[in-house]
C-alpha cells in the first residue's frame, strides 16, 4: 500500500481537527440553547405562579403562622389548582406527606400533568426552592417544577407542594430548528473549510516541491541551482534561505575538492616526472659518467624527499580532521613560550624574533601540535621577511580563549590572495625572500591543527605591510 503524501495526510488532520471543532461547538451550542429555553420557561412559570398563590394564601388565610394541627383541605388545595391550571400548564396540589390533594385540569385541551416523582417532592418538602426536572406524561416530554408552600416568604414551615408541569413540545420544535440550522452552518463551515485548508495546504508545500526538485537536480550533479523562494519569510522561507546558503557552501566546498586533487596531482607529478627523466637518462648510458650520476642521484634524492615532506603533509592534514588524535592538556602559555622561543631563535639564524606576551593565560592544547603551529607560522613569517624586519609573537586574553599572533613585516598580500592562503597547495604570487619554494600545504595543515583544538585562524595583511596570522587556543577549564 503507497503511503499518503504531506498534503494528503495534513489535509486529513486539518479537516479532522475541523470537523471535531465544529461538532464540539455546535454540542455546546446546542445545550446551552436548550438550557436557556428551560430556565427561561421554569422562570417565567414560577413568575406566574407566585402571585396565584399569594393571593390564594390571603383567601384562604394561611398566611402567616398556620397552627400545627391544621392541614390543607381539599377545597383549598382544588381552587388553587384550578387557578394554576391553563392551556400551557398543568398544576398539581400536594399535602405535606407528598400526596395528591387536587388535580387542576378540567379541559380536554389543558395539559395532563405528570405524577409526582417522590424523590424530588421530598426535596421540595424539605426546603429546596428551585426543583426542576423532566418528566413524560402519555409520552409527552414535561417540565416539571416544585415550588413549596410556606406561611410566608423564607418561613421554614412546609405544608404542602404545588408541581407545576408544561410540555416541552415546542421548545422541542424550536431546539429542531436551531439543531437543523446549526447542522446547515457547520456542513457548509465543513465543506468550504475542508477545500481552503487543502488549498492552503497545498500552496504551503507546493514550494517544498521546488524544494524536492532542487535536491534531485543536486543528486544528479547539478550544484548550480537554487530554491527561487524569495517571497516567503516563513519557516519554508528560511528553509529555503537556508538551503541555499547551505548548497553555496557544499559547491565551494567540491570546487575546493576538486581544485585540492588537481593541485595535489600537480605537486606529485612534477617531482615523479623529474625523477622519471634522470631514471631515463641513467638509462640511455649516463652510469658511465661518475660526475652525471652524481649530478642526478643527487637531485632525485632531492624530489623524493620533496615527495617524502608531501606525503607527510597530506597524511597530517588527514590525522587532524578529528580532534580526539590530539592530547590536549592544560598549559601556562607564559611557561610554553620560554621554552619555544630557545627553537624559534634556532630556526631563525640570524633574524630577530620578537616576544610580545599577555596576561597570565592558561590553554587547553596539545604542545606537540603547538608547537608544529607556531613553527609552521614562524617559518612562513622568516620566510617573507627581510633580515631587518624582526618577527614578533605575542597573545591577548579574552573571556574564553586566548588568541596568538605571528606577525612579519615582509611584502604582504593583496585582498585576493589573502581569501586562499588557507587552501591546500595555494601559494601567493609574492615570492619569499629566501627565494625557497613550498609545498603550498603548510598553512592548510596549520589551519586543519587549530580547528582540531576547536580554534579559528585568521590572516591580516596588506601589500607591503606584512602580515598577521590571528589563532585562537580554548582556555582549560581546569
Amino acid at each position: 500500500m503507497r503511503p499518503l503524501s504531506l498534503r494528503a495526510r495534513l489535509g486529513i488532520l486539518y479537516a479532522v481537527l475541523l470537523v471535531c471543532s465544529v461538532v464540539m461547538l455546535g454540542f455546546s451550542s446546542y445545550l446551552n440553547i436548550w438550557q436557556l429555553f428551560v430556565s427561561s420557561r421554569s422562570s417565567h412559570l414560577r413568575a406566574v405562579a407566585k402571585p396565584v398563590i399569594e393571593h390564594w394564601l390571603a383567601d384562604t388565610g394561611l398566611a402567616g403562622n398556620v397552627p400545627p394541627h391544621l392541614r390543607l383541605s381539599r377545597a383549598d388545595a382544588a381552587v388553587l389548582a384550578r387557578d394554576l391550571t391553563s392551556r400551557d400548564a398543568a398544576a398539581l396540589v400536594l399535602d405535606s406527606r407528598g400526596r395528591v390533594l387536587a388535580e387542576g385540569r378540567r379541559l380536554p385541551e389543558e395539559p395532563e400533568a405528570p405524577p409526582p416523582e417522590q424523590q424530588y417532592v421530598n426535596r421540595a418538602l424539605s426546603g429546596e426552592n428551585e426543583v426542576t426536572y423532566r418528566a413524560t406524561a402519555n409520552g409527552r416530554p414535561m417540565l416539571v417544577l416544585l415550588i413549596p408552600l410556606r406561611p410566608r416568604p423564607g418561613d421554614p414551615k412546609i405544608f404542602g407542594v404545588v408541581q407545576m408541569s408544561t410540555p416541552l413540545t415546542e421548545i422541542n420544535r424550536m431546539l429542531f430548528s436551531h439543531g437543523a440550522m446549526l447542522i446547515a452552518v457547520a456542513a457548509i463551515i465543513l465543506i468550504t473549510g475542508t477545500i481552503a485548508g487543502f488549498w492552503l495546504i497545498g500552496m504551503s508545500l507546493r514550494d517544498l516541491r521546488g524544494l524536492l526538485e532542487t535536491c534531485n537536480r543536486i543528486s544528479r550533479g547539478d550544484f548550480s541551482t537554487r530554491v527561487s523562494i524569495s517571497h516567503r519569510d516563513d519557516e519554508i522561507g528560511q528553509l529555503a534561505h537556508s538551503f541555499n546558503r547551505m548548497l553555496d557552501r557544499l559547491e565551494a566546498a567540491f570546487a575546493s575538492q576538486r581544485r585540492f586533487v588537481a593541485n595535489a596531482a600537480h605537486e606529485l607529478l612534477t617531482p615523479l616526472t623529474g625523477l622519471r627523466g634522470s631514471l631515463e637518462v641513467l638509462m640511455r648510458g649516463a652510469q658511465d659518467d661518475p660526475a652525471a650520476v652524481a649530478r642526478l642521484s643527487k637531485g632525485m634524492y632531492q624530489e623524493v624527499r620533496r615527495l617524502i615532506r608531501l606525503c607527510e603533509q597530506l597524511l597530517g592534514m588527514s590525522r587532524l580532521e578529528n580532534s580526539s588524535n590530539i592530547n590536549t592538556q592544560s598549559l601556562s602559555l607564559t611557561e610554553f613560550f620560554q621554552d619555544f622561543m630557545s627553537d624559534a631563535r634556532l630556526l631563525a639564524d640570524d633574524q630577530r624574533i620578537v616576544l610580545s606576551p599577555g596576561p597570565y593565560a592558561r590553554v587547553s592544547a596539545d604542545p606537540d601540535v603547538l608547537r608544529q603551529i607556531l613553527l609552521n607560522l614562524l617559518s612562513n613569517a622568516l620566510r617573507y621577511s627581510s633580515a631587518e624586519a624582526p618577527v614578533v609573537m605575542g597573545w591577548k586574553l579574552y573571556p574564553d580563549h586566548v588568541e596568538i599572533r605571528v606577525s612579519d613585516r615582509g611584502s604582504g598580500m593583496d585582498p585576493k590572495t589573502l581569501e586562499r592562503i588557507f587552501e591546500p597547495f595555494f601559494q601567493g604570487k609574492y615570492p619569499a625572500a629566501s627565494g625557497r619554494k613550498g609545498t603550498g600545504l603548510g598553512l592548510a595543515l596549520v589551519k586543519s591543527m587549530v580547528e582540531a583544538h576547536g580554534g579559528t585562524i585568521r590572516a591580516e595583511s596588506e601589500p607591503g605591510q606584512g602580515t598577521t596570522i590571528f589563532f585562537t587556543i580554548p582556555l582549560s577549564q581546569s
